[in-house]
């Protein structure tokens, strides 16, 4: 082979390898994606969910409560806090700093989830509509709960918004990935 041909097949692999490593990292940044939105599947607390809210040596602070519907949750002597879209850990936090603020010297907080809001399943399901989240519920699960696919339903295409204003992310999920409170689950309708 001359020199030419060589420092051409040489480039020609090259480009190769840099086309294959490109899509390569193009896959791992959409996975990493898909595990970041996975990682964020924390329960964040939204417009609807009843806490039950509890103030350790503070029984008059302490009690339930709902978040309205702008994400406002509204406590004895601090007034509101935006609690929409703080996870359980950090809305304690943040309810035991305001509270440290000149009413409490170290108030301990304990927060639990009474009622989630619901969860919204529409499209080529036999009974569209609002359904009550129970913790752990798939997507399988939720069809059912909505009376199963229609005969037109595209099984194998059902896809979940999630998120809240210009955070809102829609994407296609199986039958056992995991529906969140507030998610809102559509099936597709197939075309033949």
């Amino acid at each position: 082979m001359t020199k030419t041909v060589k420092i051409s097949c040489l480039f020609l692999v090259a480009l190769l390898l840099n086309v294959i490593f490109a899509h390569h990292s193009f896959a791992k940044s959409e996975m990493s994606g898909d595990a970041h939105f996975k990682a964020d599947l924390a329960y964040k607390i939204g417009s609807g969910d009843k806490l039950k809210i509890t103030i350790f040596d503070e029984p008059d602070l302490s009690g339930e409560y709902d978040i309205d519907g702008e994400g406002i949750l509204s406590m004895p002597l601090i007034g509101n806090i935006e609690a929409g879209g703080y996870d359980l850990r950090s809305l304690e936090n943040e309810i035991a700093t305001s509270y440290k603020e000149g009413y409490l010297k170290n108030p301990r907080i304990n927060i639990e989830i009474m009622n989630f809001r619901p969860f919204f399943i529409l499209g080529e399901v036999n009974e569209p509509g609002s359904y009550p989240y129970v913790s752990g519920i798939t997507v399988i699960n939720a069809v059912a709960l909505a009376g199963g696919f229609t005969h037109r339903a595209r099984t194998d295409r059902v896809v979940i918004s999630r998120g809240k204003g210009n955070e809102k992310k829609e994407f296609d999920a199986k039958e056992d990935f995991i529906v969140m409170p507030g998610d809102s689950i559509r099936v597709t309708e197939r075309f033949f």
